[in-house]
């Protein structure tokens, strides 16, 4: 009889002011009260990553004690191999919108690995994190870019349990 593993993994989004810096602006010696602070970023330099669903790996089943992985990939599809038997029917990609100044080209980091961790102690891989991003992301004329993302957890030994972590996404503009 098979055994189960729960995983369930959200996203954290960090998005950061990015772009060249402020531009320097030189101070009047003539000038009452000189300053030095930067001015600050203009509204339309905001940039917004909003998750719309986190990878879910929903129940894996699990057969003997050895090595196993399952890959969810962003468009949909997915597989098992080893000791994973077979990925839960509810198992889906994660999604995740940047808004911000139309026709911006942005720069999207996502994590090469990560750890998720169980309630009781265990610890099982993120790794192989792909999205559908084309090669140079560009907001829409609208301030718009959508993308999904997956990858592979990779199991070894017993790994019976919840599992759950945090995917740390960050955008920015170049």
């Amino acid at each position: 009889m098979g055994r189960t593993a729960s995983i369930l993994l959200g996203a954290t989004a960090l998005a950061a002011l990015g772009g060249a810096a402020s531009p320097v602006v030189a101070q009047c010696r003539l000038c009452a009260a000189p300053t030095t602070a930067n001015k600050p970023a203009d509204a339309r330099d905001a940039i917004k990553l909003e998750i719309e669903s986190s990878v879910n790996f929903d129940r894996l089943v699990l057969f003997g004690e050895g090595d196993g992985s399952a890959l969810i990939k962003p468009d949909g599809s997915r597989s098992a191999g080893g000791a994973v038997a077979n990925l839960g029917p509810r198992a889906m990609v994660g999604s995740a919108v940047i808004r911000g100044e139309p026709g911006r080209i942005v720069r999207v980091d996502l994590p090469g690995r990560i750890a998720l961790h169980s309630a009781g102690g265990g610890t099982i891989s993120f790794d192989q994190v792909t999205s559908d991003l084309p090669a140079l992301p560009r907001l829409d004329g609208n301030g718009r870019l959508s993308f999904r993302f997956g990858g592979r957890i990779l199991i070894r030994g017993d790994a019976e349990g919840d599992y759950r972590g945090g995917l740390p996404i960050t955008v920015e503009y170049p």
